[in-house]
């Protein structure tokens, strides 16, 4: 811990690291308990992969593949919800169908171009070490964001999240809402695709709110407490990683299923007494 604690201060990439995994916590821990608690889970699962489609071809285009990934993760997410609320397809087969394409043309573009399978490796399982300024940088800002939103506008957000049909009578603008929230959506699953990867991404979106969700049911709680959870875990995630050389990621999703569990003990035991 102290070697730890003496690198950061010596290294930029661990600062970077470091300070992605407090961001992303915030901003998944945020975004997940409006995911969880509209039941957008799958949604979710959907822009994520879908989203492998846009880092595809900007990688083969040879420009940012973090601005492929966002341009395509933002137009699934929008196109999803104008489908389900269109009701020209069912938003199941919406998902299905933009889940796969999009990781087929990112499989696609990526076997097009010399020497893929690194890059393929590092946004499927995520690669913490590779963040750089610029991306602390866009991370800041959509935290900066979703929080200052999250104040100001949480009672409007709560409306659509449990009952969008009395939210409309009351005059809040329930579509224009719900682009927004799933732009946001895609925007924080793609600034934080370095930090977990593609294929893990969606247990710290989701795992933090079920934690919290066990022992409350007031969503202003499962907000704030998900942002918590999520960045406690992916801090101990990042030390352990960096104590036993393992991957990231998966220390971060290994630490989210130990306290998980033990929550869920906890409760049970409690509930028995």
């Amino acid at each position: 811990m102290i070697n730890l604690i003496e690198d950061i201060f010596s290294y930029d990439f661990l600062i970077n690291a470091l300070w992605a995994c407090l961001l992303s916590g915030v901003t998944c821990g945020i975004i997940g308990s409006y995911i969880v608690a509209r039941r957008m889970v799958f949604l979710s699962g959907g822009i994520t992969h879908a989203s492998f489609g846009g880092l595809g071809i900007a990688l083969y285009a040879g420009f940012d593949p973090l601005l492929g990934a966002l341009g395509f993760a933002a137009t699934s997410a929008v196109g999803i919800e104008y489908a389900s609320r269109r009701g020209s397809i069912r938003e199941d087969s919406a998902i299905g169908i933009i889940w796969s394409v999009g990781m087929a043309l990112g499989a696609l573009f990526m076997s097009l171009r010399p020497g893929y399978a690194t890059d393929l490796t590092s946004y499927l399982f995520g690669n913490i070490l590779l963040v750089t300024h610029s991306d602390v940088l866009w991370l800041a800002m959509l935290t900066i964001f979703i929080v200052l939103g999250s104040l100001l506008s949480l009672r409007y957000v709560m409306f659509i999240t449990f009952d969008e049909d009395f939210a409309r009578s009351q005059g809040v603008a329930t579509t224009l809402t719900a682009y927004i929230m799933s732009i946001l959506i895609a925007v924080t699953i793609v600034l934080s695709i370095k930090v977990m990867g593609i294929v893990l991404l969606l247990s710290l979106i989701t795992i933090p709110t079920v934690i919290v969700n066990t022992l409350t049911k007031d969503y202003r709680r499962i907000a704030l407490w998900s942002a918590v959870v999520a960045v406690v875990c992916n801090i101990v995630g990042f030390v352990l990683s960096y104590a036993y050389n393992l991957p990231t990621g998966s220390c971060i999703i290994f630490t989210l299923s130990v306290m998980l569990i033990i929550v869920k003990l906890l409760s049970f035991y409690r509930s028995k007494k």
